[in-house]
């Protein structure tokens, strides 16, 4: 069994743990790869969260082993322990409720731009996509399994869609997994191009527009039709096995 993409058809349907796999699993490729680092959320809308497990990297989770716990943190239903940053997510959902994706990782560019303490200028048209502020909370309170300094941090964060979260890592939020795949890739090329510019001497000002910028500014992350698609289709290649499995629900 094969899935053929059409142009009505990008890729087939995903409940809400496929999207959650095919998130760590995309951004695995994209630079969110600090070994069992990052936790995922996703907003079931009945006071419970779905979210990866501790102990499984994000290359190698499957549906199964999602877990399903409440906003304190108590797991209601899985077979692995829950991450022991979650407070990080329990804190904004608890003061966010309207969040549907939430996601934490150490990516590879973001978390040295947190360690400068500075927000990178989008240089170039793909760094500025995905929309939502992109804020810099530069206080290191404390690993985020404590609920006190993940409070603090979300506090910081405010209601920006983005944060570069100093001596840490990122922290991406979204209404659709499309719309987090792509401010989190869009956020990781723009902290790595601007590495670059900034290592190769490079101007500090963009040439992107003002106007351009606050267009993007607004954009809500699920313009982009295809992106996220192409990265689903890729890693159902690579997985025939959890292809298959998807395409198997779908009969």
């Amino acid at each position: 069994m094969e899935f053929t993409p059409t142009a009505d058809r990008l890729i087939p349907e995903l409940d809400a743990r496929e999207e959650m796999v095919m998130l760590g699993r995309t951004l695995w490729n994209e630079g969110y790869r600090d070994h069992l680092a990052g936790h995922i959320t996703y907003n079931l809308g009945d006071g419970t969260l779905l979210c990866n497990p501790w102990l499984l990297t994000w290359e190698e989770v499957c549906p199964a082993d999602l877990l399903r716990i409440d906003l304190q943190g108590n797991l209601l239903e899985g077979d692995w322990p829950v991450p022991l940053g979650i407070p990080l997510h329990l804190a904004l959902h608890n003061a966010r409720p309207e969040v549907v994706w939430a996601l934490h990782n150490h990516s590879e560019y973001g978390t040295v731009w947190g360690d400068i303490k500075e927000v990178p200028p989008a240089y170039d048209q793909s760094s500025s996509l995905g929309g939502g502020e992109v804020v810099l909370v530069d206080e290191y309170d404390g690993a985020v399994n404590s609920m006190e300094a993940a409070e603090k941090a979300v506090r910081a964060i405010g209601d920006a869609d983005r944060a570069l979260l100093g001596g840490h890592g990122v922290f991406v939020i979204a209404d659709t997994a499309k719309a987090v795949f792509l401010r989190a890739v869009a956020l990781e090329q723009r902290c790595k191009n601007a590495w670059m510019v900034r290592v190769a001497g490079g101007p500090e000002k963009t040439s992107l527009p003002d106007w351009w910028l606050d267009r993007q500014l607004k954009n809500d992350g699920n313009g982009f039709h295809g992106f996220w698609e192409a990265a689903v289709r890729k890693e159902m290649r690579a997985d025939p096995v959890l292809a298959q499995k998807i395409l198997s629900r779908q009969r």
